[in-house]
């Protein structure tokens, strides 16, 4: 910036010098070159502070780790690198059929309870009834006893027919009891839930969704818009949950920052208008807006350790600012991870915000042959 200032400065002292017919002499080439420390030196100090610049600008790009969760054989490899792709579309597929054998057979077992289920239905009602029938024998029993007894009193019968009475009677109850058992049990086995259903079946319902999910993940599919970067996977080819198989790049979530020095920072707010220019795409400028003020300094972070705390004088220090560019600028022109330098303009002395403007564009300009 300093020399496109001096240069321009030059230029127009020259051209004053030509126009006005100045001759040159100690006096007037000191006057000048003074007038540069004072006007560049001022220039510059004022733009620095005002409307910053910063050089250390990059497009960052988040990348997904492709990790089956399934281990199997790889049969389809669906995509290739570079190519945009959409949210669900399939990467790759790991070969089905065992998920598929497995998803059946825990179907069929799924089926199995819940005709187990009306089994124990009928169990149920079947024991209920014979609990009705051994309370009816009870009934029976306890009237026949009731009945021998009071003949025996009438000298009616004799003695072994009210004690044939009375072992009947407690052969009845003891079937009472053994049917009364029966049917709790069969009550419980038929009303063991969870939510309203059978805890076998629910088991089973748990396994089958738990194929189904297995079976699902056997087709890996894009978890949001973007691009395989490298792909090295073939066919033929096993992979598994701790397998990373491929590099993601997620388009739909880019990340602008810019360093800028502390001193700059009471000049800085949110929502402020800047510009960037990019190396890779030179003579074009990109308005944007700052959308996030880092709220602390990368070096100042303290994590749980052994070591005693140390000042850490290396690095810039700098403070992190997110901007958010207000033109979409395709992948095809602009690579994830492409460096840039940006210029915010502040509310302070907006009159020279024109110079750097000026400057910003020249040095956009000078891309074309500065590599």
């Amino acid at each position: 910036m300093a020399v496109l200032l001096l240069l321009g400065y030059a230029a127009l002292c020259v051209a004053i010098f030509k126009i006005l017919r100045i001759p040159l002499n100690q006096w007037t080439v000191t006057t000048a070159s003074l007038g540069a420390v004072v006007i560049v030196g001022g220039l510059i100090l004022a733009l620095n502070f005002n409307h910053p610049f910063s050089a250390r600008a990059r497009l960052y790009f988040y990348t997904t780790p492709i990790i089956p969760t399934v281990s199997g054989q790889i049969v389809d490899v669906a995509v290739t690198p570079n190519e945009p792709i959409e949210t669900g579309t399939s990467l790759f597929r790991i070969d089905p059929r065992p998920f598929q054998y497995q998803l059946d057979q825990r179907r069929a077992a799924l089926a199995e309870a819940e005709q187990g289920v009306k089994e124990l239905e009928a169990s149920k009602n079947q024991a209920e009834a014979a609990a009705e029938k051994a309370k009816a024998e009870v009934t029976l029993a306890q009237e026949t006893y009731r009945r021998q007894a009071e003949l025996l009193s009438r000298d009616v019968v004799a003695q072994a027919a009210v004690d044939t009475a009375t072992r009947n009677l407690e052969a009845a109850q003891q079937s009472l009891a053994a049917a009364e058992a029966a049917a709790e049990r069969a009550r419980l086995a038929f009303g063991s839930e969870i939510g309203g259903v059978n805890t076998s079946v629910a088991a089973l319902q748990a396994d089958v969704q738990s194929a189904e999910f297995n079976l699902e993940q056997s087709n890996v599919k894009a978890p949001s818009n973007g691009y395989v970067l490298q792909l090295f996977l073939r066919n033929g080819m096993t992979v598994g949950p701790g397998t990373n198989t491929m590099v993601f790049v997620d388009t739909d979530h880019p990340i602008f920052a810019a360093a800028f020095p502390q001193n700059v920072l009471s000049r800085l707010t949110v929502g402020q208008s800047a510009e960037v220019i990019f190396p890779s795409l030179p003579g074009r400028v990109f308005p944007a807006r700052i959308d996030v003020l880092q709220a602390a300094i990368a070096q100042g972070q303290l994590s749980a350790s052994g070591t005693l705390l140390a000042y850490d004088a290396g690095g810039p220090n700098d403070a992190i600012v997110r901007l958010a560019l207000e033109t979409d600028i395709p992948v095809t022109e602009l690579l994830p991870g492409s460096s840039a330098q940006v210029a915010v303009y502040s509310d302070h002395l907006t009159a020279i915000a024109i110079i750097r403007k000026i400057l910003l564009r020249m040095k956009s300009w000078l891309n074309y042959i500065v590599a």
